[in-house]
C-alpha cells in the first residue's frame, strides 16, 4: 500500500466505529465496556497514532481497555515507539502492544506494556477466564522520554523486547501460550486503570513485519514486500515514502535534497522524498544493475554498477553517467568489481572486489578517467572489507572488515595505510556512511549470531550513528531488514537525515 492511499482521519471516532480504518490498522473498539469511550486518530502528515482510553485495569479476569488492531496470522514482529501524553492519574496507567484471541473481554492475550511510571512488563491470560500473569523488568523508561517496545510472535510462544532511546533492544521476557489461536487480534492499546478517568498516548514509528524462518531461500520463495524510508537520525522519527510488494534496494539522497534514488529489478528510478510514483532513470544499455550506486560530491555524476554477461564473479562492473542520464562509460574492465564511493575530487573512485581468481574482497581505488587501478586492503583468505567510503574531506577511507575477528568499521588512509578499528563491540557492523557535514558516521549493524562475513537480508538489525571524533554509537533505528537496507551513501544534503529500506512482508 503506497503512503497516498492512506486518509488522514482527524474525527473522535467512538467504539460504534470500530471497523474504520486508522493508519495501517482496519479496526479499533473498547474491549470489555469501559465506563469512557476510547479514541484513536492517525496524523498522516506526522505518521503518529493518538490513542485514548479508560478502563478499570487489563487485570484479573476480564479487561477494560482501547484497542487498534488488526488481525494477523502466523509468525509477526510489532515494534514502536510509546510515549503518555501527560501526567497521568495512576501510575499503573498502560500503553502497548497487544496479541489477543479475541475481542472477548476475558480471553486469551499477551501484552508489551509501559506503565505510567515508566515500568515495562510482560502480561498475558493462559485460557480464557483465567488470572492473569506477569514478567516485569527493572528496564523503567526514564521521564520525559519515551520506551521503545516491541513484541514477537514465533509459533506459540510470545517475546517482548524493549529499549530506552539511543540503547539495543533488551529481552524483557517470552511466554508461550497454548490457547493463543494461529489467527489473532495483533495491535496498541491504552488502559488508564481508573475507570472514571481517560488517560492519552502518542505512538510512532509503528511497524508490522512478518518475518522468515532460517530456511527461507529468496531465490526459490521470491522477495518480501519493501518499505522505502526516511529517518531524522536526531529524533530517531521515521517516515514511510513509499511500499511495494517488490523487492527494491539501497537508496542515495539526491543533491537537491527533494528525491531518493533506489534500485529495483535492475533498473535505477527516483521518487520525491514527500511520496509518490518512481520515476526510471536512464541508465542506457546497463539494465541489470545491482544496489551499489551512488552520487558524486559534487552532484553531477552517478556510479552504478552493472552486470556484464559471461564475465567472472557474476561479472558486476563499475559504470559512470551523467545524474541526469545517459550512456554509462565503463570504469572497472575486471570482474567482479562493487562501487562504494566517490573520491571528494569527483575524479575517482572505491570499490571491493575480486581479482587473479581469488575468492577474497579487497578494496581498490580507480580513476574514472582510465588508468591502472590500485589495492589498498591485501587481506587474507577467510578476510572480508565492503562499504569503502571518503570522508567528504578526503582523508581517510572508511570500511567495514573482519580482521578482529568479526565484522567491525575501520578507517585508512587514501593510500591504504595507518588502518584503524573504530567499532569495537558484539555487533557485526557494516556500510559506513559519513554525514555531508564530516560529524558521524551511520551503519547498520546486524546481531552476534549472524555470520560475520555474512550481511543477509530478513533479520532484525540495528541502524547506528557515532561521531566521527569518536565515541560510543547509539541506536537511531530497529527495523527488519538487512542486504539492500543502507549498502550506499544515503544521508541527506543537510546531515540530518538517512533513507533506508526495511522489509515489510506480507500484509
Amino acid at each position: 500500500m503506497k503512503l497516498t492511499l492512506i486518509f488522514l482521519f482527524s474525527l473522535t471516532l467512538s467504539s460504534s466505529l470500530a471497523q474504520n480504518a486508522i493508519g495501517i490498522f482496519s479496526s479499533h473498539q473498547d474491549i470489555g465496556n469501559p465506563q469512557l469511550a476510547g479514541d484513536a486518530i492517525y496524523d498522516i502528515e506526522e505518521q503518529e497514532y493518538r490513542l485514548s482510553g479508560s478502563g478499570y485495569n487489563i487485570w484479573f479476569e476480564r479487561d477494560e481497555f482501547h484497542f487498534l488492531y488488526n488481525k494477523l496470522e502466523g509468525d509477526f514482529i510489532l515494534t514502536a515507539n510509546f510515549a503518555f501524553e501527560g501526567e497521568g492519574v495512576d501510575p499503573h496507567r498502560k500503553v502497548g502492544w497487544m496479541v489477543r484471541a479475541s475481542e472477548a473481554e476475558n480471553d486469551v492475550h499477551c501484552s508489551a506494556a509501559l506503565h505510567g511510571d515508566g515500568l515495562t512488563a510482560m502480561q498475558w491470560r493462559q485460557q480464557q477466564g483465567a488470572s492473569m500473569q506477569n514478567t516485569a523488568s527493572e528496564l523503567h523508561a526514564p521521564k520525559p522520554h519515551y520506551q521503545i517496545l516491541q513484541l514477537e510472535r514465533k509459533g506459540k510462544t510470545l517475546i517482548f523486547r524493549a529499549a530506552h532511546p539511543g540503547e539495543p533492544l533488551q529481552h524483557i521476557g517470552s511466554q508461550s501460550l497454548e490457547n493463543l489461536p494461529d489467527k489473532v487480534l495483533g495491535g496498541l492499546f491504552i488502559c488508564s486503570h481508573q475507570p472514571e478517568v481517560i488517560e492519552k498516548a502518542r505512538i510512532w514509528n509503528v511497524r508490522i513485519d512478518h518475518p522468515v524462518d532460517n530456511n527461507y531461500n529468496p531465490g526459490e520463495a521470491g522477495w518480501l514486500g519493501c518499505r522505502l524510508e526516511t529517518l531524522d537520525v536526531f529524533s530517531g522519527k521515521r517516515k514511510i515514502v513509499y511500499e511495494s510488494g517488490d523487492r527494491f534496494e539501497a537508496p542515495n539522497w539526491m543533491p537537491d535534497g527533494q528525491k531518493l534514488l533506489f534500485n529495483s529489478k535492475g533498473l535505477l528510478y527516483t521518487i520525491p522524498v514527500k511520496g509518490g510514483t518512481p520515476q526510471q532513470l536512464n541508465t542506457g544499455f546497463a539494465n541489470r544493475n545491482n544496489n551499489d550506486h551512488g552520487i558524486s560530491f559534487d552532484g553531477k555524476l552517478l556510479a552504478i554498477s552493472h552486470h556484464r554477461e559471461g564475465m567472472p564473479g557474476g561479472g558486476s562492473t563499475v559504470y559512470v553517467l551523467p545524474l541526469e542520464g545517459g550512456p554509462p562509460q565503463l570504469i572497472t574492465e575486471e570482474t567482479p568489481s562493487y562501487w562504494h564511493g566517490w573520491a571528494p575530487n569527483n575524479e575517482e573512485v572505491v570499490y571491493v572486489a575480486q581479482r587473479n581468481g581469488s575468492s577474497t574482497y579487497n578494496i581498490y581505488k580507480n580513476s574514472i578517467s582510465g588508468g591502472q587501478e590500485v589495492a589498498l586492503t591485501d587481506n587474507k583468505p577467510g578476510e572480508h572489507v565492503d562499504g569503502c567510503e571518503y570522508s567528504p574531506d578526503g582523508k581517510y577511507i572508511y570500511y567495514n572488515g573482519s580482521q578482529s575477528g568479526t565484522m567491525q568499521i575501520w578507517r585508512m588512509k587514501p593510500d591504504g595505510s595507518d588502518k584503524e578499528q573504530i567499532t569495537f563491540d558484539e555487533y557485526n557492523d557494516w556500510f559506513p556512511h559519513i554525514s555531508p557535514d564530516g560529524k558521524w558516521i551511520a551503519f547498520i549493524s546486524f546481531p552476534p549470531d549472524i555470520e560475520f562475513n555474512s550481511h543477509p537480508s530478513y533479520k532484525r538489525v540495528m541502524l547506528r550513528l557515532m561521531p566521527t571524533s569518536g565515541g560510543a554509537p547509539r541506536v537511531i533505528a530497529y527495523l527488519y531488514g538487512g542486504q539492500g537496507t543502507i549498502n550506499v551513501p544515503s544521508w541527506s544534503p543537510d546531515s540530518k537525515h538517512l533513507s533506508f529500506v526495511s522489509n515489510s512482508g506480507k500484509q
